[in-house]
């Protein structure tokens, strides 16, 4: 009796995308962190000088602890334009929701934020927003503006399709106090709260200098954490602690583009968590190149990468809990709130070409002031 041996091939990277419905894809979108910044300029942006590097590649440590000027540009009046062609880039893959959680620019205010998205939200656009707080540039008094601009936006949003949380920068640029400040304010105003943690190993090692056995430990003894609370990275958890955080009723967001930029390494103990969902960290909100990046980061590790495409799906199960307002995706539509929004990659109630046209313009104009910094 011959014996015959069956090979299978492995499917090229990528591949599998193609065989997800779109709606599994459109789902992932909606707890993108947008910095929409970038998706206005990125067509027109001129070569940078080598000297000076895009921010996402600079080490976490290096990034949140500079006082780079560049990095708090902000646009005076190309807000509309900007939030706009991000829903024309978004619409071909018709979104739910956005989750916008923090702009560490010193002085920005959600007030801007507000305007930013207007026409996005007017358009019938979900977002989840939060300032975050850091004592990095003007130590406590720094925290205090911060935490003060999330109350003050949690308490005046009257809008259906908005909600506001509290958030921090990171554990390792906030005190204990700012800490228990954060958690108390969060369970007053009724939310809860968003922070980066164990992105990087220096989060770590500041944890334990200030006497606790990790950033999560520390979070956790001081009251800093609601339940429902959402954890961008925990590249540097261990199992044990990506458990407890689940047991405690956290959100774990993975973002592996970031992590890779930032040189990081690959958050291996977040499997031990059934609340993990795909993030982008201010990367472009294109959710099958962050899939795509997930699926390199994983084999390399070692980890089996397939089984990880549920974290796009978990990010629909996010959104869900964090702002509950009815959203609808079918095959090329999207309806919020029983309104349809989007069909065959169009959006409704809005002059496409216009807004592409006037994004342009002001796009040349913003990086002409970056490069005068």
């Amino acid at each position: 009796r011959k014996h015959h041996r069956v090979v299978r091939r492995r499917p090229a990277f990528g591949e599998h995308l193609h065989a997800l419905p779109d709606a599994r894809i459109v789902q992932a979108l909606e707890q993108s962190r947008l910095l929409l910044r970038d998706e206005v300029a990125a067509a027109h942006a001129p070569p940078r000088p080598p000297a000076r590097p895009p921010l996402p590649l600079l080490p976490a440590r290096r990034l949140a602890l500079r006082g780079d000027g560049r990095a708090r540009v902000h646009p005076r009046g190309d807000e509309p334009a900007a939030g706009l062609r991000t829903v024309v880039q978004l619409a071909r893959r018709p979104p739910r929701g956005l989750h916008l959680d923090r702009r560490a620019a010193q002085r920005f205010r959600l007030e801007a934020a507000e305007r930013l998205l207007h026409a996005p939200l007017r358009l019938g656009l979900r977002a989840v927003l939060c300032y975050g707080a850091s004592e990095r540039n003007g130590g406590r008094e720094e925290a205090h503006r911060g935490l003060a601009e999330c109350a003050r936006f949690v308490r005046g949003n009257t809008r259906p399709l908005v909600r506001g949380v509290v958030g921090l920068h990171a554990s390792f640029t906030v005190s204990d106090e700012t800490l228990r400040d954060a958690g108390e304010l969060a369970r007053e105003l009724g939310t809860l709260v968003h922070v980066h943690l164990a992105e990087d190993r220096a989060d770590v090692e500041d944890a334990r200098t200030r006497g606790f056995e990790g950033p999560l430990q520390r979070l956790l003894a001081l009251d800093a954490l609601p339940p429902g609370s959402v954890l961008a990275h925990g590249v540097h958890l261990t199992e044990a602690e990506v458990r407890h955080a689940d047991e405690m009723g956290m959100w774990l967001v993975h973002n592996p583009r970031s992590n890779i930029a930032n040189d990081v390494g690959y958050a291996s103990s977040l499997g031990a968590s059934e609340h993990v969902a795909l993030g982008t960290d201010g990367f472009p909100s294109r959710m099958a190149d962050e899939l795509e990046a997930l699926m390199h980061a994983a084999a390399a590790a070692g980890d089996e990468p397939y089984p990880l495409v549920a974290r796009l799906d978990a990010g629909h199960e996010l959104l869900a809990t964090l702002l509950p307002t009815p959203a609808e995706v079918g095959r090329g539509w999207i309806r919020t709130a029983g309104r349809e929004v989007a069909r065959d990659g169009r959006l409704l109630g809005a002059d496409l070409e216009e807004i592409e046209r006037s994004a342009a313009e002001q796009a040349k104009e913003l990086w002409k002031r970056m490069a005068a910094l």
